[in-house]
């Protein structure tokens, strides 16, 4: 199979990922919860993959680090703890559902800095105008959708200019461009562990440089007689028993990030796009949604007359995984003119090279082919 779904999740991942984790659920008890072997080695790696997280991101408190289910659990987390009802919260015509149904059940009002695709300079415009009307920032670093790369260093400065929270949505930027934690003005970055950062599903990461609310309650292994949560981080939002196998398979994913570079990878992943798209635009009724200055390595596209949906099942049945739809971002394409018809969404991974490119490009190729012989 040609993976080309890593916006998804990484479904190829080094191989020490899943080395650490079988290793871990042979040798691994709960951190916190005892003294004895099993229980120190689990403490132990959960906060050497604090550790590296602090690494990665150029962070200095490693207790700051809390370890939640996915990156929709971190943006819950980060936007309950500075959003109220009724509160005006500036975003981009570009969020995740995971930000805009979060916004929604929180009763916040939604101010959209409407932009062009691929327009750094109109989308910070357009958020310094509405940055001082606003209680919050939330702004995704890359758009799951198109890969816009969003001017976010830009967009976190008018929030420290206006002295208004920012949250950063790191879900597509984690692990393949850096990201500094200090020099970027956030009350939160939250991010998946199972895309960039080469971990498994159910892990996540949120960076706290503010002071949150706890979104779950329950055991922590500390101060067990208070009927509060811990005051402390991480134990104030991290209750219940932690995904240790697969935070012992997400710092192995990081160490791979650390020991290639993120901006490398990121880079490689752009090449791939590029190279996918000029071939793709040679291709007659085909749509190609690509920017040479300011696009990750997502690439959505779209045919005139074929169903995206009937395209992308026809390239699975070929061993061709892609995403079609609207990818979880009615708001993305919404801003791009793609509401109705939806998209085919390729994204790469630094475990493919041009080679899995072109053959992937030949087989959508035919399939087109074989469609409009289908329709005459």
């Amino acid at each position: 199979m040609i993976y080309l779904d890593s916006a998804a999740t990484s479904l190829l991942k080094p191989p020490e990922v899943l080395s650490a984790m079988k290793n871990a659920i042979n040798t691994m008890a709960s951190p916190g919860r005892g003294s004895y072997s099993a229980a120190r080695l689990a403490a132990d790696t959960v906060y050497e993959c604090r550790e590296l997280v602090c690494r990665l991101f150029h962070y200095d408190k490693p207790e700051n680090v809390v370890f939640s289910m996915n990156a929709t659990h971190a943006l819950n987390i980060a936007i309950r703890s500075v959003v109220k009802k009724g509160d005006r919260v500036c975003v981009s015509g570009y969020e995740h559902n995971s930000v805009t149904r979060t916004l929604n059940a929180v009763g916040a009002e939604m101010l959209i800095a409407k932009s062009e695709l691929f327009d750094r300079e109109g989308t910070i415009k357009a958020f310094e105008k509405l940055i001082p009307k606003a209680d919050a920032v939330v702004c995704n670093h890359v758009s799951n959708v198109f890969g816009f790369i969003m001017p976010v260093k830009e967009i976190s400065e008018l929030c420290r200019k206006y002295s208004v929270p920012f949250i950063l949505d790191a879900s597509q930027s984690a692990g393949i461009i850096d990201i500094d934690a200090v020099e970027m003005y956030a009350s939160y970055i939250a991010m998946p562990g199972h895309k960039g950062l080469m971990g498994p599903q159910g892990t996540g990461i949120l960076l706290c440089k503010s002071n949150p609310e706890p979104l779950m309650f329950g055991g922590t292994g500390s101060e067990s007689i208070n009927q509060l949560m811990p005051d402390s981080l991480p134990d104030m939002l991290e209750a219940g028993t932690h995904n240790v196998v697969g935070i012992a398979g997400l710092g192995e994913g990081i160490k791979y990030v650390l020991q290639n570079g993120a901006e490398n990878i990121g880079k490689h992943e752009q090449r791939l796009c590029r190279f996918m798209a000029s071939r793709l635009k040679t291709l007659e009724g085909v749509e190609v949604f690509y920017s040479e200055e300011n696009q990750a390595g997502v690439l959505s596209i779209r045919h005139g007359s074929i169903n995206s949906e009937t395209l992308c099942e026809k390239l699975g049945e070929n061993e061709v995984a892609a995403r079609c739809g609207l990818h979880c971002s009615p708001f993305a394409h919404k801003s791009a003119g793609t509401l109705q018809t939806g998209t085919i969404r390729f994204s790469f991974s630094p475990f493919l090279d041009e080679n899995d490119i072109l053959n992937a490009f030949n087989i959508f190729k035919n399939l087109i082919i074989c469609e409009k012989l289908i329709n005459m």
